[in-house]
């Protein structure tokens, strides 16, 4: 516990990341999908025989642009910045493992950030004011910024599920920098990196359907029904590979974590430890949803295709990006950095020495009262683990409440179940998503009174002297 622990009330810090980000990689897929449809539609506009046709398409693109260029530019780049600092004060050590692993990496994809922000501002406050091919090459140059980007983040968020052997095998000497290229290019890379590309397609031709929903179908519905045909095309070589890719982005998940996604299937009908599985499902009926919405109000119709039908779309989309990041993040469990760090901070090497010393033994976070020199009582180290070790996952009365989880048990039930995470055995119903209690046999009795004083406040009473 080498930092102070971030406490959000009843929501919980990880939902602080989960909110953001999710919002974040609608818009920065978006923002790697369009950098590619706009140069793309301007190509087409460009090399229409119909010149009517071609000035109302450059008009909409102008209009597009403008959209793209505020959503990326000021929606996307403050998202990214929030998640930035929900991370660092969430997962402090996870967070310092990826910037001292992938330092060069973060530095180049700033580097490309900064072309796309600069680029996309080029692109839009130089329509009708430079050569059509040199604006066309603007575009270009973000496109390819843009997928650069996508190209640098896959390696390093891959990394957190599949680390890789040869990462795993130097991880803790100082030298994991010299693995840099094993970490990048891990296991699910690949398969991580296509999928995205087809969710940045779709998303593409869902933000850019906001747009054309707003042309007026009576003035122009010529315009309209090209824009929003050709929009909806975005979506359908997602939907074709999308199935495929999965499968082999499964074949490369570890196994202890293909068990995790087993557990779901296997206790599905009883509702009991199926989050993954539940995403999974919510995937896939909101994807079949868009495809039989875009097909049938837009495709078939595209002249009365409205924004509320364009925006029941995007709604869908969100649910699908929201289950898949959720899904993503509940394949790692219980780690955080896959057989590295649990999901809690504690390194998996560091087991063994933390169960001898104590949790707390190094922790200079752990609360004294003002002018108090003795040791924490065990009431606050209680507290103390209790934050670090089961914090990151769970509250006490809001998200995962543990008051909820150990309601009706008393102070020597509460004592068994912490000690069960502690000895964290195979054939623990918790095992497989839950890291281990870790800590001496003091730090379990100190959670233990913590915890029965918050379930049990009338019964418990909290020990307040100072430990010997």
């Amino acid at each position: 516990m080498n930092y102070p622990f971030w406490n959000i009330p009843y929501l919980g810090s990880g939902w602080v990341i989960g909110i953001i980000a999710i919002f974040h990689v609608m818009i920065s897929q978006f923002a790697v999908g369009g950098g590619f449809y706009l140069p793309l539609a301007e190509r087409k506009a460009l090399r229409m025989t119909d010149p009517d046709m071609r000035a109302e398409w450059l008009a909409q693109l102008v209009k597009h642009s403008k959209f793209f260029l505020l959503l990326t530019g000021v929606f996307g780049t403050v998202s990214g910045v929030g998640i930035w600092f929900a991370i660092g004060l969430t997962h402090p050590e996870a967070t310092s493992t990826l910037i001292h692993n992938f330092v060069f990496g973060w530095a180049i994809e700033w580097v490309f950030f900064m072309v796309e922000l600069i680029t996309a501002a080029v692109y839009y406050y130089t329509w009708n004011k430079i050569d059509e091919n040199l604006h066309l090459v603007v575009g270009w140059v973000y496109a390819g910024a843009s997928i650069c980007t996508l190209i640098i983040i896959n390696g390093i968020l891959t990394f957190m599920l599949t680390p890789g052997d040869t990462w795993l095998a130097i991880a803790g000497t100082g030298h994991e920098a010299s693995k840099f290229w094993n970490a990048f290019f891990n296991p699910t890379y690949w398969p991580s990196l296509f999928l995205r590309i087809c969710v940045c397609t779709s998303l593409a031709g869902i933000w850019a359907l906001i747009t054309a929903s707003r042309i007026d179908g009576e003035k122009c519905p010529g315009l309209k029904a090209s824009k929003v045909k050709w929009s909806v095309k975005w979506l359908l070589p997602s939907f074709v590979a999308m199935p495929f890719l999965m499968i082999w982005y499964y074949m490369m998940v570890p196994a202890s974590q293909q068990a995790l996604l087993a557990l779901g299937i296997d206790t599905i009908n009883a509702g009991t430890f199926s989050a993954v599985t539940r995403m999974a499902l919510v995937i896939i009926v909101t994807s079949a949803t868009i495809v039989g919405v875009a097909y049938y109000l837009a495709y078939r119709n595209p002249v009365d295709f409205n924004f509320s039908h364009a925006v029941a779309v995007l709604l869908l989309a969100l649910m699908a990006t929201g289950a898949g990041e959720y899904s993503r993040e509940m394949l790692r469990k219980p780690y955080v950095i896959g057989r590295w760090m649990y999901s809690n901070g504690v390194r998996v090497p560091s087991v063994a020495r933390i169960n001898q010393q104590g949790y707390l033994s190094h922790s200079e976070w752990v609360w004294h009262a003002p002018g108090d020199t003795a040791p924490a009582s065990t009431y606050s180290r209680g507290e103390a683990i209790f934050r670090g070790e089961c914090g990151s996952c769970h509250t006490l009365n809001g998200y995962r409440p543990l008051a909820q989880l150990l309601a009706g048990r008393d102070r020597a039930n509460i004592s068994n179940f912490i000690q069960m995470l502690h000895e964290d055995k195979a054939d623990s119903p918790y095992h497989r998503f839950m890291p281990p209690m870790v800590g001496t046999q003091q730090d379990i009795d100190d959670l233990a009174n913590y915890l029965n004083a918050q379930v049990n406040p009338v019964a418990a009473k909290p020990v307040l002297t100072a430990q010997k």
